[in-house]
């Protein structure tokens, strides 16, 4: 079987949907499926405004058509509805090919906190592009009910998972980085975009002892970083170098009410660092009903709370929550959307 995963976002962007699609990618011969990727790589894109990092592509018919000729899916999944996974579901729909979505992000709340652009708008166009899928997924529950509420339908649940191997707590005795070692402690750690749809300064504004310590890019580290001058920016990291920050820290601090999940949850869980965050779905979803971290309106009370958490609880609660669980429910949503059958149809 040979899937065809369609997205916006992918190398060299780092956040949870480029983390979910390549984890599904390196696991898919495992489930029986060969994988390839349409992505803004393969097009003329431009960057898009204010967020240089992610390129809108312009997805010629022409050239998705040849795409197609050349690798022969069975089997499509179309992970985002920008132009690439128009373009991708444009081809489906014009060929009578099945195809799978998901929705990771709330792009009608992040759009409209940059633009004068109507919430319902937003959501018009995204029921509408998911409605033509066999199956949309979407990562928790919370999730599902809101969209059901807002007239979604075919909804599929796939979960995100984390590499425990990759990031685990750090071996006795190991020094922390040394961009932290001279640090005033408790250390309270950000990981993630620098975005205004994350309320990083909810954040960075909280009265805390010790030092916060803040790792990621994007358009919004200018004006965070004068909001608090003293925090410590430590830019993108990945991999080993993101997983010994995690290890060094005492408090992992989540301030976004709009994440859809929140992957980096569970790589601080894995990490040994306990959570602080407010009571919203994906926290609540990921971490609510655990003793592993602290839901609370009052996020420096959160935040001071988790100090005294169990680190070896927190490690515990994310072996249990590998991308091996992720992959099985990713690939078996794939199958079931396509009527169970292992191979569909040649397509156009």
């Amino acid at each position: 079987m040979k899937l065809l995963i369609a997205s916006d976002a992918w190398h060299p962007q780092v956040n949870g949907v480029v983390r979910s699609l390549e984890q599904m990618v390196r696991r898919a011969p495992e489930h029986g499926f060969e994988t390839t990727l349409l992505s803004a790589a393969d097009f003329p894109s431009l960057p898009m405004p204010g967020y240089p990092e992610i390129r809108l592509a312009y997805a010629a018919r022409a050239r998705v058509a040849e795409r197609w000729r050349v690798e022969q899916p069975t089997h499509v999944h179309i992970a985002t509805e920008g132009p690439v996974g128009y373009a991708a579901r444009r081809h489906c729909l014009s060929h009578g090919l099945p195809f799978t979505t998901s929705y990771h992000t709330r792009f009608p709340e992040y759009l409209a906190a940059r633009l004068p652009v109507p919430e319902a708008w937003s959501y018009a166009y995204l029921r509408r592009f998911h409605g033509a899928a066999r199956g949309t997924m979407v990562s928790t529950a919370s999730l599902q009910g809101e969209l059901e509420a807002r007239g979604f339908t075919h909804l599929m649940r796939w979960t995100r998972g984390v590499d425990t191997e990759r990031f685990r707590p750090a071996a006795p005795g190991t020094p922390p980085p040394a961009e932290l070692a001279d640090l005033p402690r408790p250390l309270f750690l950000y990981v993630g975009r620098l975005a205004v749809e994350k309320n990083i300064a909810a954040f960075l504004k909280l009265d805390l002892p010790g030092t916060k310590v803040v790792v990621g890019d994007g358009p919004d580290r200018g004006r965070l970083q004068g909001l608090a001058p003293r925090a410590r920016f430590l830019g993108t990291r990945t991999g080993a170098a993101l997983a010994a920050i995690y290890a060094a820290c005492d408090v992992f601090v989540f301030p976004s009410l709009t994440d859809t999940f929140g992957i980096v949850l569970l790589e601080a869980m894995a990490c040994g660092l306990p959570v602080a965050a407010f009571p919203v779905p994906g926290p609540n979803d990921v971490i609510g009903g655990t003793r592993v971290g602290v839901l609370d309106h009052d996020l420096r009370a959160a935040a001071l709370t988790a100090l005294d958490l169990s680190r070896a609880e927190c490690r515990g609660e994310a072996l249990r929550r590998g991308w091996d669980v992720s992959a099985r429910q990713f690939f078996g949503n794939i199958i079931e959307a396509h009527g169970g059958e292992r191979r569909v149809r040649d397509a156009a």
